[in-house]
């Protein structure tokens, strides 16, 4: 596949004018909610029209108007030019690649792999591992997905999965343990250990994840991250952590819908961007197609596969367009307010969020142990989380829940009399489910 030469494809990360614009009207400096009113929540007048509080940033995001105009662009292509649509489709899965690259800390965007689920980038992982059937470590706290498709592996005796439970006192809700992870990898060999940074049911972010990747390739253990819950929450450097893959995608935090996520290979792993020696990759997956060969629209056919060089022979093959389109507005946006910023300014809306409830005596709680170990959202527990957050949703605030647990996010959008609003509407809601 012809791509950009390196220097363009390390270049800082590629954003619209209108959202540059509005970006830059805010000035430096922490985020404050009249700035974002004035200039960023015109970008979703759309979607703020809707009724309600939404409180589940953590789990679909909300578009900007761009992103109907962003995925017509790409229609419109398709319309009038036909084959040559391919032209400007092609450009925007390198844009694609290359911001990820950028919210991630990766200097090299073919390092990036479009793919339409996490579990895809997974199991390109797993079947690029040398055993049949690897050795594989991970933690019951893993995305029903991962977990999902982990299972189905080792049931079929495609790898030998071992689970890492989470600890439990008397007085704290069950936590997952750097130490516990790091005393596993010590006592045997593992081929990989899959591990989240910050686990999707209880916003905990993982203590020392420096310490476990050390730990995990002082024993040859390779490293594979999910980034769902991670990648726009909070800043991410994984070239320097040095995992040697990672997985996510853009439907959360990066406001991008179902359909644009990724695998992230480690630089290290990848053949030189330009390898006029033809050296074989390190690893070889056996999700492939023709987007990984060599000359992709040459269509010639050797009877030994020539891989493309880098981070293009784990393409598989044609690869989905219009979701690139959908994530474009929505990364950008990240990409331009900077992680740092957004997650400053989360972490002071949950603070405003948990001291508001807790003039309700409502009882909160975060991932971790402080508001630094915790991911973007609150949680609250409840003998029936479920009926709780339908009884939520006929009030107009919307939440999820997960695993006996209700879980609240706030973004950009919303503001402190939403908070102050729906704090009240959740206290009512809570009490009306303890006596019911």
């Amino acid at each position: 596949m012809n791509t950009p030469d390196a220097a363009s494809r390390i270049a800082t990360p590629r954003i619209s004018p209108a959202i540059a614009s509005a970006v830059a009207a805010l000035g430096p400096g922490p985020l404050r909610e009249e700035a974002l009113r004035t200039h960023i929540f015109p970008l979703f007048s759309r979607i703020l029209k809707r009724p309600g509080i939404y409180l589940a940033n953590h789990s679909l995001g909300r578009p900007l108007d761009q992103m109907s105009s962003d995925v017509q662009a790409a229609l419109d292509a398709w319309y009038r030019d036909m084959d040559n649509a391919w032209g400007p489709w092609l450009d925007e899965l390198h844009s694609f690649r290359n911001n990820i690259a950028c919210l991630l800390g990766v200097s090299r965007a073919d390092a990036v792999v479009p793919k339409t689920s996490a579990g895809q980038g997974l199991r390109a992982v797993l079947n690029a591992l040398p055993s049949p059937a690897p050795r594989i470590l991970t933690t019951r706290g893993e995305f029903d997905s991962i977990d999902f498709i982990l299972k189905t592996y080792h049931h079929r005796r495609r790898a030998d999965v071992t689970w890492i439970e989470p600890h439990t006192t008397p007085d704290q809700p069950p936590r997952f343990r750097t130490d516990d992870l790091i005393a596993a990898l010590a006592r045997e060999h593992f081929d990989l250990l899959v591990v989240s940074p910050v686990f999707y049911a209880t916003g905990q972010v993982l203590d020392d994840l420096p310490r476990v990747i050390s730990a995990a390739h002082a024993k040859n253990t390779l490293v594979l991250l999910d980034c769902y819950h991670a990648a726009g929450v909070i800043p991410l450097a994984l070239e320097s952590l040095n995992a040697d893959f990672a997985i996510g995608g853009s439907y959360k935090y990066t406001r991008g819908g179902p359909g644009a996520c990724w695998l992230m290979i480690h630089p290290r792993h990848l053949t030189p961007e330009r390898d006029d020696n033809n050296h074989e990759p390190p690893f070889r997956t056996l999700d492939t197609g023709w987007f990984a060969k060599r000359d992709t629209f040459k269509f010639e056919r050797p009877e030994k596969p020539l891989l493309a060089h880098g981070g293009d022979a784990w393409m598989e093959a044609t690869p989905a367009i219009l979701p690139l389109y959908q994530a474009k507005s929505g990364l950008e946006l990240t990409l331009a307010l900077g992680v740092e910023r957004l997650r400053a300014y989360s972490l002071e809306q949950l603070t405003f969020l948990e001291a508001t409830l807790r003039q309700h005596n409502i009882p909160t709680r975060r991932g971790g142990a402080s508001p630094e170990h915790s991911g973007a959202y609150l949680l609250i527990s409840h003998r029936d989380t479920t009926a709780f957050c339908d009884r939520l949703k006929a009030r107009s605030v919307i939440a999820d829940a997960r695993l006996g647990n209700a879980r609240f996010a706030p973004d950009i959008l919303t503001t402190r009399d939403e908070l102050t609003a729906a704090a009240a509407v959740i206290a009512e809601s809570f009490a009306s489910g303890a006596t019911a």
